[in-house]
């Protein structure tokens, strides 16, 4: 699919759905979610990674379970259990806790659609991707300092996670996606709604859950509009050496984008 992808940036996928329900993606999905170091943290179910491979049946009839339940379309994504996390500045940050089962959906979705998605990624791009971390992002600013900029300018999408607006996200997926079944489980995920402390259910109108195993990846593809905005800007990466040279003639900046994202877990 990524070489897909990559052959033809205009191709829309139509049939991926049954790869959500593979049992080869839900095992692999189900062994990273089980590798992961939040697997002994219950969503609202209660349910963690140990009890379910201890319960009757074992993973075995747990995946089976799910196939037929993603097959059927009578899969429902759970609420994400809110927890609150302080912050270094005094402030609260909003971890959403899925449960087991939605975990390993995600995972599996995660795996059908991040090649394709990865395919358009700018080179800017560094938080949360394959093979890529902030390290990186630090390397290649040292890089274009000791060239000819001079200036780094350090800023912060604020809320990020939590102000996606849903419509235009799903816009942008439907550009690469056109299996309506692969569309409907991901607006699903975000529309899941959030269980606050108190036991309070909230809807989840715009954001993606900070914690989520798709937040990452769709958070991405939102921010992948700002990567394209400023790759075609004048000035931007874009921009000839011939009217780079013009522009610092003329006052006029040149500039790159470094996009970065750092994990946090409390």
């Amino acid at each position: 699919m990524h070489r897909w992808a990559m052959s033809d940036p205009h191709r829309r996928f139509d049939d991926l759905f049954n790869l959500v329900a593979d049992p080869a993606f839900l095992l692999v999905a189900w062994d990273r979610v089980r590798g992961n170091r939040g697997a002994r943290t219950a969503g609202v179910d209660g349910a963690t990674a140990a009890s379910i491979a201890d319960g009757g049946g074992g993973v075995d009839a747990f995946l089976g379970e799910l196939r037929s339940q993603i097959k059927d379309r009578s899969f429902v994504p759970l609420p994400v259990r809110e927890r609150l996390i302080p912050k270094a500045n005094g402030k609260m940050r909003r971890l959403g806790i899925a449960t087991v089962r939605d975990r390993v959906v995600q995972a599996s979705l995660k795996l059908v659609l991040e090649p394709i998605f990865e395919a358009d990624f700018l080179p800017c791009s560094y938080g949360f991707r394959p093979n890529r971390r902030a390290h990186d992002a630090v390397a290649e600013v040292r890089f274009l300092t000791s060239r000819s900029y001079e200036w780094v300018v350090e800023g912060d999408i604020k809320a990020c996670f939590d102000e996606i607006s849903h419509p235009a996200l799903m816009d942008r997926v439907r550009k690469r996606v056109g299996d309506k079944r692969i569309l409907s489980l991901a607006k699903a995920f975000l529309k899941a709604g959030i269980l606050e402390k108190d036991g309070r259910l909230r809807d989840s109108d715009a954001g993606t859950p900070q914690g989520s195993i798709l937040s990452p990846l769709l958070s991405n593809v939102a921010l992948s509009v700002l990567d394209e905005y400023i790759a075609q800007a004048p000035g931007g990466p874009s921009a000839s050496q011939y009217q780079r040279v013009k522009r610092r003639h003329n006052g006029l900046p040149n500039y790159r984008l470094i996009r970065y994202g750092i994990c946090q877990t409390g």
